[in-house]
């Protein structure tokens, strides 16, 4: 299936991988074998969407949240944003890929920061494709900290666009679809502020089951929705 089998592609489209742990249980697997699959499973499909021309991948890794959970869970986790930072990893210079992180990364420690640093600096000119990804992220946080900011440069009379100006996908292709894996049916303070005209797609599978072809099930769902924008369009 290419490019010009559907009607119409997202411009952006974000996923929450949600799933990795359980599909690892259903298997004997610890969690870490889960998030392992489910960071090979990320490579993949965020390849998948580069090909077929789609503009914007944003990617749900670790949240605010996910400190509660156990030690040695958190430090596998800290290792594959390492992971994610590796050009043999996602082709960031081969393909011109330019990342973009949401969440403070910073409290992941020194080799985080400076393996994210890098290549943040290394792509900040590719402007073919931007992998974008959400590390120690929450949405509520993201507002909180764009309005302490707008607050400390003086701006008042606060303006939708002030806003986009201050989150931390300043600059990115507006949100357009948000698929969440494993059939849960919450955002769990996802990009809740990027989301306002998005669609949204919820497959049962997990994601480290998620596949090519569920992908492009998931694509061929978006091309069949009539996007309105809150305003009333002749059939």
């Amino acid at each position: 299936m290419s490019k010009h089998n559907f009607k119409t592609l997202p411009n952006h489209i974000a996923f929450i991988i949600d799933g990795n742990g359980r599909w690892a249980k259903e298997r004997g697997l610890t969690r870490s074998a889960g998030h392992k699959k489910g960071f090979l499973n990320l490579k993949k499909r965020v390849s998948d969407c580069f090909d077929l021309g789609i503009k914007c991948v944003s990617a749900y890794c670790f949240s605010t949240e996910n400190w509660n959970r156990p030690k040695k869970e958190v430090e596998y986790l800290r290792k594959l944003i390492i992971d994610i930072c590796n050009d043999k990893s996602f082709n960031f210079d081969d393909k011109k890929i330019r990342l973009n992180v949401m969440g403070d990364y910073t409290k992941f420690g020194t080799e985080v920061t400076e393996a994210v640093n890098a290549v943040l600096e290394r792509t900040k000119d590719y402007d073919n494709f931007v992998l974008n990804i959400a590390v120690n992220y929450g949405s509520r946080d993201e507002l909180a900290r764009a309005f302490n900011l707008m607050q400390q440069d003086g701006l008042t009379n606060i303006t939708p666009e002030d806003i986009d100006n201050y989150l931390y996908t300043k600059g990115l292709p507006v949100l357009d679809y948000c698929v969440r894996t494993s059939g849960e049916l919450r955002l769990s303070n996802f990009m809740l502020y990027q989301m306002a005209y998005a669609e949204m797609y919820f497959p049962k599978a997990y994601w480290p089951a998620f596949t090519k072809k569920d992908l492009y099930i998931a694509l061929e769902s978006f091309a069949k929705r009539k996007r309105k924008f809150g305003a009333i369009k002749e059939e």
